[in-house]
Parts: C-alpha cells; sequence; structure tokens
C-alpha cells in the first residue's frame, strides 16, 4: 500500500517536504497529487472569505490559474506528474473537469458523495454518486467520490431522510443512537473505529467497487487539528487505522494505488 499525498501549496514549495515526500515517491512508496486550497494559492487576487474558500466559487479563469501553478510547482519539487486532484473544501466548479483534463489529470476526488456544503456557500454533493464514475463523454477524468455511506435500518432512504434530520434539532442524534440512520464517512477524524467498520461493511456488502479513505495529514501531530489534540488522541488515530485495514484483509479488500486504477479503467 502506498499512501496518496494530495499537496497544497505551502508543502509543495517547502524544502523539508519536497525531500521527505519526494524521497518516497521516487522509492515509489507513496504517490501525490494536488489540492488547492485557494486562500493560500498564489495569485492571492480574491476577497479571503467563506464562499471563496471552496476554490469552484472563483473566477474560472483565477481558478484555473491557481491550479497551473500549483501543478507546475507539485511536478517540479516532488520530480513528478500529479495524476490525482482534490478541491479543498471539496469545492469544484463548473469549469475545474476541463481544465483538469487538459493538464493530464486522470482522476478528480473531490466529490464527498452524501454532503451537503451549501449552507457555507460550497457544493451539495447529497445526490452524487458513490460508485466511480467518468466525468466526461472522452472517459479523460474519473471521479473516485469519498467514501461516505448511510448505516441503519432506514439507511436505503437516507439520501431522502439524513438532510431533513439535520434541520430538526437532535433528530439526528436520536436516529443514530435507536439505530436507524447514521451517516458514516471512512476518517479516523470523527468517526470512531466501530462506526467505520460499519461502514466498510456497508460498502463492501453493497458492492462499492473501490474504498476510499482520507484525512488530514496535520492530524498526524498532535495540536494541529480538534481531532488530534494530544499523545492520546493520535494513538487511536493509529488505532483506527490499524483496525481498518486489518478488517479490510479479512474482508479481502486489497489496497491499491493510483497508478493502478488508471491502468484499470483504461484497459
Amino acid at each position: 500500500m502506498s499512501p496518496v499525498y494530495l499537496v497544497d501549496w505551502p508543502i509543495a514549495t517547502d524544502p523539508g517536504s519536497q525531500e521527505i515526500i519526494g524521497d518516497a515517491v521516487a522509492r515509489g512508496t507513496a504517490e501525490v497529487g494536488v489540492q488547492l486550497h485557494p486562500w493560500v494559492n498564489p495569485p492571492l487576487e480574491e476577497e479571503i472569505c467563506t464562499r471563496n474558500s471552496f476554490a469552484g466559487n472563483l473566477p474560472a479563469a483565477l481558478e484555473e490559474e491557481k491550479f497551473r501553478r500549483l501543478r507546475d510547482a507539485i511536478e517540479q519539487g516532488f520530480g513528478t506528474v500529479p495524476r490525482i486532484y482534490r478541491a479543498g473544501r471539496y469545492g469544484l466548479g463548473t469549469q475545474t473537469a476541463r481544465y483538469l483534463s487538459e493538464t493530464g489529470i486522470a482522476i478528480d476526488s473531490s466529490v464527498r458523495a452524501n454532503y451537503d456544503y451549501s449552507r457555507f456557500e460550497g457544493p451539495d454533493y447529497s445526490h452524487h454518486p458513490l460508485t466511480p464514475y467518468w466525468t466526461d463523454r472522452d472517459r479523460k477524468l474519473l471521479e473516485l467520490p469519498l467514501t461516505t455511506v448511510f448505516w441503519g435500518m432506514l439507511r436505503k432512504q437516507g439520501e431522502q431522510l439524513f438532510p431533513l434530520s439535520q434541520k430538526i434539532p437532535r433528530l439526528g442524534g436520536l436516529l443514530s443512537k435507536l439505530g436507524m440512520l447514521e451517516r458514516i464517512a471512512l476518517t479516523p477524524e470523527g468517526v470512531t473505529l466501530e462506526e467505520a467498520l460499519r461502514g466498510c461493511d456497508i460498502a463492501i456488502d453493497d458492492g462499492l467497487p473501490i474504498l476510499v479513505l482520507s484525512f488530514h495529514s496535520p492530524s498526524l501531530a498532535p495540536g494541529h487539528t480538534p481531532y488530534v489534540r494530544d499523545e492520546d488522541d493520535l494513538d487511536r488515530l493509529y488505532d483506527w487505522l490499524r483496525g481498518v485495514y486489518s478488517y479490510l484483509r479479512a474482508r479481502e479488500v486489497r489496497p491499491t494505488t493510483v497508478a493502478e486504477i488508471i491502468d484499470a479503467v483504461q484497459l
């Protein structure tokens, strides 16, 4: 298994990060992709605000220029051509797929299925599929959604019921406690190991061809995210990863890489 480091501008241009991640990439033990956080990525021409933290809300030319500068910095700093992209805050725009395809990106993983960010002026992915799908007729850009499933007796109605449960105070918590409906994302950030294993079972039993797990790399050091505030939290994060990967092995789910996925869909 090789991790995929989705790199933003500060990491792409940091000599220490280039040395550490670049060495892993050169040895074939890691892959690197692009993650655009517009508020730290030149050119800095927009107002810094919540709306503009979703890159897809920027003027299309500005979004594209930020991406191209970041992509080029990654290729130069890490000695590899990035083939996967994830928008910071999952902020896809109407023109994003076009410039991704034009610059050699083969996979986008910005869609967080079953999540709605419209109250923050972001995108609504609550009705997007969980399975991978082509974004264009020419089959140049594959969408690889992050894995988030519904669990519980009402999970088949989750797409309709979960948004409603979030609008009524305490209803979501009550449905989860009663085992009626729960949304489970495959991440160690805010999701317990027990919940994650239930999510893995649902995803596998529903026949998802690929499971996408993710977390923010700052969580690997205490104090940088609300999910890992001390060494005990960090131990729990590693226990989560060990538990999930062990369980997936037991269920005969094998790890893969960006390169393998690209090769598989191009056959």
